[in-house]
Order: structure tokens, then sequence, then C-alpha cells
């Protein structure tokens, strides 16, 4: 089952002020394990970034001037995404951001099916802080690289905070670096993060076999 770990960056927190996205990214799981395809690109918004959401990501005026529209990406996210389910933290945000720019485009709004990590976190951890710094805390995720909000950095962690909170396994046991790991252009650091997988070898699967014969046999007869 394939997976996108979305997030964004925007000039401001409303669409209603006219606020647009800076920065959108998107890493792919299947089987919640990274496959190492991702979707990333920071956007011209075609406005003035608030002096608030520069202090929160860091892009100014004159850098996302240098970068292509949303329109020009469109189509190739809309590819990325296509019936794939979408792991986003505090998700109205996130969709209310894209879909104005798909309304913008001219595009219908999206229809994946969406897991919302926030709503997740506050279920499962009643009357407790649930932002993406907080769920790093308490599963132990290394978020030290996080100084600024960057959309990439935040989704190879919300992937991480994800897979804990749907099977509530400890981070040093169930990830382990690869060849395959996904890089904080920002900040030219790599993330590597997805769970161990342990197969059993022909013999162990063997020898279990015997056991679980030769002991089925003797508790029968016993």
């Amino acid at each position: 089952m394939k997976e996108i770990v979305l997030d964004t960056e925007t000039t401001g927190i409303s669409v209603k002020e006219g606020h647009r996205i800076v920065e959108i990214a998107c890493l792919e799981l299947e089987n919640q394990i990274p496959t190492g395809n991702k979707f990333h690109y920071c956007v011209n918004p075609g406005r003035k970034v608030s002096e608030k959401a520069f202090e929160i990501h860091g892009y100014s005026d004159e850098f996302l001037s240098k970068q292509k529209k949303f329109i020009e990406i469109k189509e190739e996210f809309l590819n990325f995404i296509n019936n794939k389910k979408l792991i986003i933290h505090n998700a109205d945000f996130d969709l209310s951001h894209i879909n104005n720019e798909l309304f913008l485009c001219k595009n219908d709004k999206i229809n994946n099916e969406i897991i919302d990590t926030l709503a997740l976190a506050r279920e499962k951890f009643p009357g407790s802080q649930v932002s993406l710094d907080a769920l790093c805390k308490r599963f132990r995720i290394d978020n030290s690289m996080r100084t600024t909000h960057n959309a990439l950095l935040d989704c190879a962690l919300l992937a991480k905070v994800y897979i804990n909170l749907t099977d509530q396994k400890e981070p040093t046991l169930d990830f382990q670096k690869t060849n395959d790991q996904i890089y904080d252009e920002k900040q030219e650091s790599a993330v590597s993060y997805f769970k161990k997988v342990i197969l059993p070898t022909k013999d162990e699967i063997l020898s279990h076999k015997k056991y679980l014969k030769e002991n089925l046999k003797k508790n029968y007869f016993s």
C-alpha cells in the first residue's frame, strides 16, 4: 500500500487573506517504508511573505520570486499523489492551501483519502501536546535539525511520527540507516528513517516448523 507524507509552508495562515503556498513536499511510503520517491518544490506565491511566516520558515520574497509558480508544478504534483492516501499533520491547514491553489488553477479539489496525524495524536494522547516537535520528543526522534520549518524535513520527521502513532514501536528499534536517504536540501543534511524489517532464514523456518510439529504432537498425546 502506497501512502504520501505531505507538508506545506505558506506566506501566512489564512487563504481568506490571500495567503499562498511557498513550499510543498511529499515523500512516498510503501507499507510504511520510504520508497525514495519524493516531490519537492519551493514555489513563487506571487505575493509577499508575512513577517510571522518568514520567522517560521525563512523563505524570503527575493528567493521565492525566482521559483516556479504552482501552476507550473500542478500536474506533476497531482500525478505524484494520484490514488494514494495522504498523511498530513493538521490536515485542514495544508488541504485548505492546496485546494486554494488548485482552485486558482481551475482544478477540482483533491479527493484522496486523508489521515490527519494531529487527530490521531489527540485521540491517542488526550490532553498532551501534539505538535510535531512534541511528538518527536515523545517518540525519541531526533529533530535537532529543525531549526526552522522546512516542508521536506518535516515530511521525513512526520513519517517517523506516523509509524510510531500507528504501531507504537520505539524508533530506536524500528529504524535503520539505508542508502535510500531523504535529503533536506535546505540544510544539506540527510534523514534516514524507516522501520527495520527482519525476515527469518530458511533454516529458521524449517526449525520452527519442526519445533511446532514435535511440541504439538507431544501436547496432544499428553
